[in-house]
């Protein structure tokens, strides 16, 4: 029965199609992302806590892919494997970012958050993997590094306090990258992948939440919940991880980090007509910086698949 569905993720016998079809995914990824972003800010500074945004997350998503797991999408994936991924893509993830977004704006979410996963990933790739970091992915790096560092400008400075936001950030985007390389190394199927996390985290997550964790859920309005949990727990969560998850097996771990790392430089763009927030000659050079280090680094050659096996 599980069959048909799973043929649909699978990946395809042309690699030229299978890279475009990456390359299509992971910029619905770079959307989602970046509006991730903004939702995530909007929801801790009104009448939500974290607590309460993660139980959104959790608790849409795992309505969203029960089906998935009533079809048997987990039946080859061992517990250990469901826990490892649960853990960190769910409950390292997104608490950790969600109490980022109570000490830290936005801006510096859109930096830290997909600017320091290449990097991250990189290594990682390079330790567990066996990938080299070529000339030509270290430039790529160099470039986003520089573009990343033109971006947050002086005023990434300027809120007093922000740092315990900013650790968190970066302690959530390595939970990531941890999460995207144990999915190449343990050969996980993209459905399997976001099922995992879905199904591994609402069922102990949402009574702890209700029974002990602090909530103002009951403050917020239903619009303002019913909001949060569709794009948190539906598009971010489920259908975002899915697409994630799949572009992964196309582009593999480095190259899609490396492509998301133009969320910053996106919000960036984006902020400027939407909230009339210029650039600035620096922010400028740093999209041009983050968008040539991203196109030299995608262009690279992928993870060989022979490393990546257990």
């Amino acid at each position: 029965m599980f069959a048909p569905i799973r043929a649909m993720f699978a990946p395809r016998a042309d690699e030229t199609q299978e890279r475009r079809l990456g390359f299509v995914l992971a910029t619905g990824v770079l959307i989602i992302w970046t509006g991730f972003i903004l939702a995530s800010r909007a929801g801790v500074k009104g009448a939500l806590t974290a607590w309460d945004m993660a139980a959104l997350r959790f608790g849409v998503s795992f309505i969203a892919l029960l089906p998935a797991f009533i079809l048997g999408a987990l039946q080859e994936v061992t517990l250990h494997r469901i826990v490892s991924l649960a853990a960190t893509a769910g409950y390292g993830f997104a608490l950790l970012a969600y109490a980022a977004f109570e000490h830290a704006p936005a801006a510096h979410a859109a930096v830290l958050l997909p600017g320091a996963l290449p990097f991250v990933t990189a290594l990682l790739a390079f330790v567990w993997l066996g990938e080299p970091i070529s000339r030509q992915r270290k430039l790529s790096l160099t470039l986003i590094a520089i573009g990343i560092v033109l971006l947050a400008g002086l005023g990434f400075f300027d809120s007093p306090g922000a740092w315990r936001g900013d650790v968190l950030f970066f302690l959530a985007t390595s939970c990531w990258a941890v999460f995207t390389i144990l999915v190449q190394r343990w050969k996980i199927s993209a459905l399997q992948a976001t099922t995992s996390i879905a199904v591994g985290c609402a069922p102990l997550y949402i009574p702890l939440w209700w029974f002990v964790l602090p909530s103002t859920i009951h403050l917020a309005s239903w619009g303002e919940i019913l909001f949060q949990g569709v794009y948190q727990g539906g598009l971010a969560m489920a259908f975002a991880s899915l697409i994630y998850n799949r572009a992964l097996i196309a582009l593999g771990p480095v190259r899609l980090s490396l492509f998301t790392s133009v969320v910053p430089a996106l919000a960036a763009v984006a902020a400027w007509p939407l909230l009339g927030e210029p650039l600035g000659l620096g922010g400028v050079l740093g999209v041009l910086a983050v968008t040539v280090g991203m196109i030299l680094g995608v262009r690279g050659g992928r993870v060989d698949a022979a490393l990546s096996r257990p």
